[in-house]
C-alpha cells in the first residue's frame, strides 16, 4: 500500500514538472521569437520518456522509496535544461545527452546498490578513493586549468571534474568512520572541550587536509569550503557536540584569514565580494552584471526569453541563478529555492527515518552536499558569501555533476527503501 501510493505520487508529480517545464520552454520561445517551437511536442515526449523509464525503474528497484526526490530533481534539470537553451543552443544539446547519461547512472546505481550499508566495510577504500579523486587533477599531463582553476581531468577524449565523485566516496568514507568512533569522538574533558585523539583523527585530518590543498593548489575555493562543511556538519551530528562546530568555525577563520593574505586568487574573489564595482570591467564584470539582472528582474521577472542573461559571463554555470531571477523575478527564484529546500527536508526525513546509524549518517551526508552546495553557488551570486566556482544541483551545465547528483539521489533513494522494508524482508535482503 505505501510503496503503491508514493509511486503514484511521484508519477503525478513527475508529469506536473514536465508540463511546468514544457510551459516555461514554450513561454522563452515565445519570447525570444515570438512563436510556439516547433518540438515541444517531441520535447514534452522526451522529458516524460527519460524520467518516466527513471520512475519506473525506482517502481521495479526500489518500490518503497521516497516520492518527492526525483520529482524534485527533474523539475530543477529541466528548469536548468529550459535556460540553457535560452543561452546557447548547442550547450542545450550537450545537456540534454548528459541528462539521459544522469538518468541511466541513476537507474543503475538502484540497480547495482542493494544495501547501502553495505559500503561500511569499504570504508578505507572510500577515503582512498575520494582522495585520489580530489588530487587526480594535480597530476600532470592529466590535469586541466580551466577558469583559473585546476579541477578538470582530461584522458583521451573525455574531459571531467573528479571532485564531483570525490565528495559521494568522502560522504560514505565519513560515515562509516563517525559511526564506528562516535563514542570515541563524543568524549569530552573536564572543560567541556573535544578529547582530540589523534590516533582516531588521523583518517579525518587526512581528508581534511586534502580539502586544504584542493584550495592552495587547485584554487577551487568552492570545493575546498564545501568537503570542510561536510566533515563538520557530519562530525557535529555523529557526536552531538556543538564545540565541533565551534572550533570548526575557528578553523575556518583561520585558514580564511590565513589564504587571503598568502594567495592572490582568495585575495582577489573576496576584494570582489566587498566591492565589484571598484572593478566593474576586469575581475568584478560578472558580478556586477548579475547584480543588474536580479535588480532588472525585480518581483515578477522581466519574462522568460525576455531578459538579457547572455550578457552574464558564463551564465550558464556558475550564474544560471541570476539568469533564472532575471527572467523569473524573485518569485521564479523564491520558487527554485524552495525546490532545493524540499530537496533538503525529504533528505533529512529519510536519515530521521533510517533505523541503521550507518545510512542515517550517509543520508545526512549526502543531504548535506546539495544544501552547502547550493547554499555555497546561490550565495555567491547574491554576494552574501564570496563567490565559487561550484555548480548549481541539477540545474547548472555540466556533465559531471549532474552525473554525480543523479547517483546521489539513487543512493538517497536506495536508502529511503530499504527502511520501509518488512523486518522479514530485510533478513532475506541481508543473507542475499
Amino acid at each position: 500500500m505505501i510503496a503503491a501510493l508514493r509511486r503514484q505520487t511521484e508519477l503525478g508529480l513527475v508529469v506536473l514538472g514536465a508540463l511546468i517545464t514544457v510551459g516555461l520552454y514554450t513561454l522563452a520561445s515565445l519570447g525570444t521569437t515570438a512563436s510556439i517551437p516547433a518540438n515541444v511536442v517531441p520535447f514534452l515526449g522526451v522529458i516524460l520518456g527519460l524520467f518516466g523509464i527513471a520512475h519506473v525503474a525506482t517502481r521495479r528497484f526500489a518500490p518503497t522509496a521516497d516520492g518527492t526526490l526525483l520529482p524534485i530533481a527533474g523539475l530543477l534539470n529541466g528548469i536548468g535544461y529550459v535556460f540553457i537553451a535560452r543561452l546557447d543552443k548547442d550547450l542545450a544539446g550537450l545537456q540534454a545527452t548528459w541528462t539521459a547519461v544522469g538518468i541511466g547512472a541513476y537507474i543503475l546505481t538502484l540497480v547495482v546498490v542493494r544495501r547501502t550499508r553495505e559500503f561500511d566495510q569499504y570504508r578505507y577504500t572510500f577515503m582512498l578513493v575520494g582522495i585520489g579523486l580530489l588530487m587526480l587533477p594535480l597530476v600532470p599531463g592529466v590535469g586541466r586549468t580551466i577558469n583559473g582553476a585546476r579541477i578538470w581531468v582530461s584522458i583521451g577524449p573525455a574531459n571531467f571534474q573528479p571532485g564531483e565523485f570525490a565528495k559521494i566516496a568522502l560522504a560514505i568514507f565519513f560515515a562509516s568512520y563517525l559511526v564506528d568512533k562516535r563514542a570515541i569522538l563524543s568524549m569530552t574533558t573536564r572543560y567541556g572541550l573535544p578529547n582530540l585523539d589523534l590516533r582516531h583523527f588521523g583518517p579525518i585530518a587526512l581528508a581534511w587536509a586534502a580539502s586544504l590543498v584542493v584550495m592552495i593548489a587547485e584554487r577551487d575555493l568552492g570545493s575546498s569550503l564545501l568537503f570542510f562543511a561536510l566533515f563538520i556538519a557530519m562530525l557535529w551530528i555523529a557526536t552531538e557536540r556543538l564545540s565541533y562546530l565551534a572550533i570548526g568555525f575557528v578553523l575556518f577563520a583561520i585558514g580564511a584569514v590565513f589564504s587571503s593574505i598568502a594567495f592572490s586568487h582568495v585575495n582577489a574573489r573576496i576584494d570582489v565580494w566587498l566591492d565589484p564595482w571598484s572593478d566593474s570591467r576586469g575581475a568584478g564584470y560578472q558580478v556586477v552584471e548579475s547584480q543588474y539582472a536580479l535588480a532588472w528582474g525585480g518581483i515578477t521577472g522581466t519574462g522568460p526569453g525576455l531578459g538579457n542573461p547572455g550578457k552574464i559571463p558564463a551564465a550558464e554555470n556558475d550564474f544560471i541563478f541570476a539568469a533564472i531571477g532575471e527572467e523569473l523575478g524573485l518569485l521564479g527564484a523564491t520558487a527554485v529555492l524552495a525546490a532545493f529546500l524540499l530537496f533538503v527536508g525529504a533528505g533529512l526525513r529519510i536519515a530521521l527515518k533510517a533505523e541503521h546509524p550507518f545510512d542515517k549518517m550517509l543520508a545526512t551526508g549526502l543531504t548535506t552536499i546539495i544544501g552547502v552546495q547550493s547554499f555555497i553557488i546561490i550565495g555567491g551570486v547574491i554576494r552574501l558569501v564570496p563567490l565559487t566556482g561550484v555548480t548549481l544541483p541539477f540545474v547548472s551545465y555540466g556533465g559531471s555533476s549532474l552525473i554525480a547528483n543523479y547517483v546521489l539521489l539513487a543512493l538517497l533513494m536506495r536508502i529511503s527503501a530499504s527502511d520501509d522494508l518488512p523486518s522479514v524482508d530485510r533478513d532475506e535482503t541481508t543473507l542475499r
